[in-house]
Formats: C-alpha cells, structure tokens, sequence
C-alpha cells in the first residue's frame, strides 16, 4: 500500500541508499564491502562508541577481520559538523546565496533517490551517483572555517581567531582524513584488471569466441584489446549486450584480428522488437539437429509461430531437446583433442533446454552453436552464470578462466564444473598468466578486487589443478601449484576462506605438513575470534550474522575433520576442544532465538 511504499522509500531508498553514502563521506565507514542491510557491511561509522554501539552492536571486542580492516575509516563526525557549521554561517550571512547551494545539494542528492527510484539488491555500492550533492556540502565545510573563526573572535582578537580557526579545521578535518583515507584508496601500483582480464583472453585457444557476461569481465577485455593489444584473435561476445539488435550486428562485423562471429540470421531477424522474448513450446519430443531448430525459429511462415495472449503470432523454440553434430575430422585435425581425449568423443552433443522462455540473446548464442561447425573454440568465461550455460555443462572443460566447449562429456567430480587437461590449465597459471602484482605488500586489494578475484575461483582453480596433478602421479607439480596459490593469494590480500581448506588438505597429501599446519592454525584463529564475536552478540545483532556464523562453524567443522584424517593429533585436539565450545555456544545462540 501507499504507507508501506513511502516507509521503502525513507527506510531504503533515502537512509541506506543515500544517507548512508553521506555519512560515508563526512561520518565515517565501516568497511568498503557491498552491504545489503545487515550490521557488518558497508554501514557508516562514526568512531564515537555509543554511538556506534547502538547502530551496529559492540564495537569493543570486534575480531580483526572488522577492526583492523583497511576501509575502516573513523572521523568522528568531525567533516559533519563543521560543515552544519558552515550551513548556518551560510544562511546567516548571504541567505540567497545558501539557496542556490541547498537547490544544489537537494537536486543532486535526494532528487536522484526519488529519480532513481532504486530497488534493493544493486550489483554495486551507488555512491557515485550521489556526488554532486557530496560536492554541495563540501562546501558548507570550507565555510565551516569561516563559522569557526566568527565564533572564536568573541573570545579571541580577530587575527588570532583566524590563525586558530584554521589550523584546528585543517588538523580536525583534512588531515585526520587523509590518515583514515590513504590506506584504503591508494591504488598505486597495482595492475589486476589490466593483468586478470589478460588471464581471461589467454585462456582461450587462437581465433576463439569468449562469451562474458558482466562489467567487471567485460570492460577490462576490451582495454586489454584496444590499448595493449593482447589476443585481439579472441572475440569477446558480451551476454547482456547480446540481446540489443546493435551489438548483434556489430559481433558480424570482423574486429582487431577476430573474424565476424558466424550468426546465420540476417539483420531483419533480430531487429528491436523482433525476436526479444521467445517460448519454449515442445512439439517434438526427441533429440533435434540445433540448426534445423534455429532455422525454423528465423522463419516468418505463419506455420512457425504461436498466439501469444494479446492475440498477436510470434516465433517460438519447438523443442527442448537439441543436438550439436561433431565433425570429428575437423576436430582431430584441429588438435583439439589428445588422444586419451579423442577415445571419449561424441558424435553429436546433446543437451536438454529446460528454460520456457529463450530471450534475444539466448537465441543468437543457439544461433552460433547450431552454425559454428567447430571452426572456432568457443569459451564461456568462469564468472558467466550458469543460466546462460545451456545446459552444456556437462561438454565443458576448464582451461584458465574461461571453460571450454568439448565434444565429448567430461567428468564433473565433488560438484566441480568441467574436466581439466592438466598441461593446458599449468601452462598457463603458472607461466602464461600475470597477476597485476596483486600478492605485493605494497599493493591494496580493495573490496572490488577481492570480489572479482572470489568471483573467478581464484584459489579453487589453483587447487583443483593440484588435486588432477596428484591424481596423474605428479606430485611435484602438484606442490608447485599449491606453493603458487598460497605466494599468490596471501591473508593479507585475500582474506583466508573455505577455499583455502582443500589447498590446505591437498598439501597432507602430498606430505607437506608444516605447510598445512600453517594454513589450518591461521584458518583456525581467523574463525574462532570471529566466531567469539559472532557468538557473543544478542538480539537484534546475533540473528543478523546467522549465514557468517553459520559459514565460520562450517569452516571449523572441515578442519576438525581434514586433522583428525591426516593424524595431526595435536592441532586437531585444540581445534576440536575449541569447536565443542564454540559449537555449545552455538546451539544455546539458535535456542534463545526461538
């Protein structure tokens, strides 16, 4: 109803999606992850404990992975007040002028909310959008001086006031700014999206087709393409782009070193409006050759379409069963296979389309499978959802960062996606691949580098690749590639996760203990301070942190369980003495809920 509407719109809208952003800037921050409403992310910050306290819990016995982090910036609301300060000086002296910047400040500010009209669960922090207004204010701060000297000349002589003034404003404000700030925005040095997108492009075998899907796999490729012109043979084929009839047309266009990408349908097929939303209705229950589906979906015959509700005819899928023919003689003579590979490879690919609706760019990826006649290495890149997959999952093959499309099914173990040729996937990690010096102590790897790099499985590559390795008899490379993950991806860049548990129960396999036991002991103090923390928070808070707790008691189990296998009695004895308590604790945390 309309009271619940304006309640999102204060509560949501203006509080967390601009005030909180306000408070960024001139309060403080909590940390710099995406928040979603809970009382560890992305909150704004004062410094001022009860405060704090009130808003966000108890702040005195935070695990360090909350106090120590690097975006935590503390202001004690410094900015904030002199520039309310500077807003009434403002108003008092020149009423008309205050006007000009309050229209400035609101119309940047609290009109884009109402503009915006943002619903929750954005894919990125929007502070951004807001700047114009964070601008406006900036300037009651600088008048914040001003307002401080006027107050200080009743007390002080003018001269004096104003030597003070200023100094205590710029000590107060700017430079305890600067102290908080630097740690947190001091990209120098750092090359990740150049390096990690080039990751992606030298995944792919020459002349290939990658599709992404998002900004952060996409816009990166294309700087390394146009800029530095690293593998301009691979076309990168954008899913969210696929749908406009533009960017279709322009994937038939050749660019760089890449041939056109061999769509069959002509422009008339998928202009705007034509084509964008397409049913799955199976008349034919049977496995269908891909190309015969798609050419009966581009065909205008009055028999190749369907009543929709409006009483209008449009084009729809007739089958969900599909096929993909394999010319083997073209793949053998591709070198696309080894010959361990070559004994498991299919006729056709058969596939299962358990979608009701296709959409534009469903329909030209269907397009460019049924016609690409294994001409060209087609890749879907490690951060594309598995909804644009297909269904093909079970033909893919993990060769970087970018899973490949094989004719033949692979071996999908413990719920991993793809097989691996494990003389492909090493070459590249460890001596085709760059890292933009992403593991330097000097480097920051802020939230967005962090979630990118969680995004593309970073550590869970490194180590299925050591576990295939182990499996083939080669353990030293197997040790190799452990070695290199952990150099690579350190605490202090990427804060230790589950991931790290099978890295660390790889290295008791290959008998490098020392090296496990260091993984598991840091694992081990990182989930038990927060777990102490999590533990300790009551209502409202304790039922705000449920999934982290839940994430860090799961994290502990795994360690009880991978020491007490490999027999290192010792640290399993603490861990486990210490889980029991912790898991007490817990179950008496879950009861007190109910």
């Amino acid at each position: 109803n309309f009271g619940q509407n304006l309640a999102f719109m204060f509560k949501y809208q203006v509080g967390y999606m601009y005030l909180r952003y306000f408070m960024w800037n001139f309060s403080g921050r909590q940390n710099d992850i995406q928040g979603h409403g809970g009382y560890l992310k992305g909150n704004w910050l004062s410094g001022i404990p009860f405060i704090d306290n009130l808003r966000l819990g108890p702040q005195d016995n935070l695990p360090q992975s909350i106090s120590s982090h690097k975006a935590r910036n503390e202001y004690y609301m410094l900015p904030l007040i002199l520039g309310l300060l500077g807003m009434v000086f403002m108003f008092q002296a020149r009423p008309k002028q205050f006007l000009i910047v309050l229209l400035l400040f609101v119309l940047t500010g609290f009109a884009i909310v109402v503009y915006l009209n943002q619903t929750p669960y954005q894919p990125r922090e929007r502070d951004y959008a807001y700047a114009g207004s964070f601008y406006a204010f900036a300037i009651w701060i600088g008048l914040g001086v001003l307002a401080v000297m006027d107050i200080m000349k009743k007390y002080l002589p003018g001269a004096t006031s104003g030597v003070i003034a200023t100094v205590l404003s710029l000590v107060l404000v700017p430079a305890i700014m600067a102290k908080e700030n630097w740690d947190d925005h001091d990209r120098s040095g750092r090359y990740t999206a150049r390096d990690l997108a080039s990751n992606y492009l030298n995944s792919c075998a020459p002349n290939a087709i990658l599709f992404t899907y998002g900004d952060n796999d996409t816009f990166p490729l294309w700087y390394a393409q146009e800029v530095e012109g690293i593998r301009t043979d691979v076309r990168v084929v954008n899913l969210s782009l696929l749908g406009t009839d533009w960017y279709i047309y322009q994937m038939t266009k050749r660019a760089y070193d890449s041939a056109p990408v061999p769509f069959s349908f002509s422009r008339d097929k998928y202009r705007q409006g034509i084509r964008d939303l397409l049913p799955v209705v199976e008349r034919i229950q049977k496995y269908v050759p891909l190309k015969d589906v798609m050419d009966f979906v581009g065909s205008d015959d009055a028999q190749t379409k369907v009543q929709a509700s409006d009483g209008s005819e449009m084009n729809y899928l007739p089958a969900k069963l599909l096929q993909i023919p394999v010319d083997s003689a073209k793949v053998m003579n591709s070198g696309l296979l080894s010959i361990k590979d070559a004994v498991n490879m299919t006729d056709t690919i058969e596939f299962n389309l358990t979608k009701k609706y296709i959409t534009k760019s469903d329909m030209m990826v269907l397009d460019l499978l049924g016609n690409f006649n294994w001409d060209r290495p087609i890749y879907f890149a490690s951060s594309v959802g598995t909804d644009n997959y297909m269904n093909l999952q079970e033909y893919f093959r993990l060769e970087g960062f970018a899973y490949r499309l094989m004719p033949y099914k692979t071996k999908n173990e413990n719920g991993d996606l793809g097989d691996i040729n494990t003389d492909i996937l090493y070459d590249n990690l460890m001596n085709k691949f760059k890292w933009g010096r992403m593991n330097e102590p000097d480097v920051l790897i802020d939230h967005y580098n962090t979630r990118v790099l969680s995004i593309m499985k970073i550590r869970d590559v490194f180590a299925r690749l050591a576990k295939a390795l182990l499996s083939e008899n080669k353990k030293e490379k197997a040790i190799e590639v452990l070695d290199r993950v952990v150099e690579l991806t350190p605490h202090r860049t990427l804060s230790y996760d589950y991931f790290m548990v099978p890295v660390a129960e790889l290295y008791y396999q290959v008998n490098e203990i020392d090296k496990a036991n260091k993984i598991v002991n840091k694992l081990a103090g990182i989930y038990e301070e927060d777990l102490n923390y999590y533990l300790s928070l009551e209502k409202p808070y304790s039922a705000a942190v449920g999934y982290e707790t839940r994430v860090a008691m799961s994290v502990m189990q795994e360690l009880v369980s991978i020491t007490e296998t490999h027999k290192q009695d010792e640290i399993f004895e603490r861990i486990s003495e210490n889980f029991d308590i912790l898991f007490q604790k817990y179950i008496g945390s879950e009861q007190s809920k109910q």
